[in-house]
C-alpha cells in the first residue's frame, strides 16, 4: 500500500494512493498515519479491505498539499557514510561499524515544501535516502533478517545538510543536519509487503534539472536489515521512528571546486524507484 497524508501542514488527513493512481480518503477508516496505526496490524487490516472493496472516496489531488507520510515521529535516526561510491567520492574509509547520528523530528517536512537554506549558510549540501519507517518496537533484535520484521515501510527521504555547520563548527555533526525544513520525507509511506528487496532499489537526484546523484541501494555499506539490528543495541526503535540509511556518491561535497552547494532559487528533485517523488523549491530562511 501507498498511504500518504494531505493538506494543510499540521492539519493533514490520512489517504491512500490506489493501484490506478487515484487519491483515497482514509480518515473514515483511521484517524491518522502514526505510530499507532502501523503498529495494530487490525487496523492496516481495515484499510487494506476498504481498498480492496473500492469503499474509499475520492480525493480530488489538484492543488492538494503532500505532507509528511508519518505523523508523530518520535526520532529521526540517520546513518552517516553507508555507501561505498559515497565514502570513496569524500576521501573517507568505509566505516567499520555504522555512522550514526539524528535529526530532530521537526526538521521533517512534506515531500514538495519549500526548504530553507540557512542564514549565514555557505555549504547546504543534497542528499537523496531511503528512509526505513518502524512497524514494531525493536530492542536488542538479534538478527538482519528478523529486523527487517519491525519495518513498516519505506520512503523517500531527503537529508539536506550544511557542511560547513557539519564539519568546521566542531563538536558533534548536529549543527549541519538540524536546520528547519532539512528532512523532507514522502510522498507515500510504501508499506514493505509492497518492497520486496530494500537493496534493489534505484536513487536519483537533480539539481535546477541537471542530474546529480544516480545510485543504487545496492551499494550500502550496511544493508537496511543490519542498520535496523544494530540501532536497535543501542536504542529503542519505536513504531513510526525513521531510519535514514545514508546517500549514494554526487553530493556536492563531492564534486571538484567551486563546489557547487545549494543557494536560494535553486530546485532539487529527486526520486526512489517505486516510491514517488520529491520537488522543493530553495528559499533563504
Amino acid at each position: 500500500m501507498k498511504l500518504l497524508r494531505v493538506g494543510t501542514a499540521g492539519a493533514e488527513t490520512p489517504a491512500l494512493l490506489d493501484a490506478e493512481g487515484v487519491l483515497r480518503d482514509l480518515s473514515g477508516v483511521v484517524p491518522d498515519i502514526d505510530g499507532a496505526l502501523l503498529a495494530d496490524d487490525a487496523a492496516l487490516g481495515r484499510v487494506r479491505a476498504a481498498a480492496q472493496a473500492g469503499e474509499l472516496p475520492v480525493l480530488d489531488a489538484a492543488g492538494l498539499r503532500i505532507g509528511p507520510p508519518v505523523a508523530r515521529i518520535g526520532k529521526v535516526v540517520c546513518i552517516g557514510l553507508n555507501y561505498h561510491d559515497h565514502a570513496r567520492e569524500t576521501g573517507a574509509e568505509p566505516p567499520p561499524e555504522p555512522v550514526v547520528f539524528f535529526k530532530a523530528a521537526d526538521t521533517v517536512v512534506g515531500p514538495n515544501d519549500t526548504v530553507l537554506v540557512p542564514r549565514r549558510s555557505a555549504k547546504t549540501d543534497w542528499e537523496v535516502e531511503l528512509a526505513v519507517v518502524i512497524g514494531r518496537t525493536a530492542r536488542y533484535v538479534e538478527s538482519a533478517e528478523e529486523a527487517l520484521s519491525h519495518v513498516a515501510g519505506y520512503a523517500v527521504a531527503h537529508d539536506v545538510s550544511e557542511r560547513e555547520f557539519q564539519l568546521e563548527r566542531g563538536g558533534t555533526w548536529d549543527k549541519g543536519k538540524n536546520c528547519e525544513t532539512f528532512n523532507p520525507l514522502g510522498p507515500w509511506l510504501v508499506t514493505a509487503d509492497d518492497v520486496p528487496d530494500p537493496q534493489k532499489l534505484s536513487l536519483r537526484l537533480w539539481v535546477n534539472g541537471e542530474l546529480k546523484q544516480d545510485g543504487t541501494t545496492g551499494e550500502q555499506i550496511f544493508p537496511v536489515g543490519e542498520v535496523v539490528r544494530y540501532v536497535s543495541q543501542f536504542m529503542t526503535l519505536y513504531p513510526g521512528d525513521v531510519i535514514n540509511t545514508g546517500t549514494p556518491a554526487g553530493v556536492a561535497m563531492g564534486r571538484p571546486e567551486p563546489k557547487p552547494y545549494l543557494r536560494a532559487g535553486d530546485v532539487v528533485e529527486l526520486e526512489i524507484e517505486g516510491l514517488g517523488r520529491q520537488r522543493q523549491e530553495f528559499k533563504d530562511a
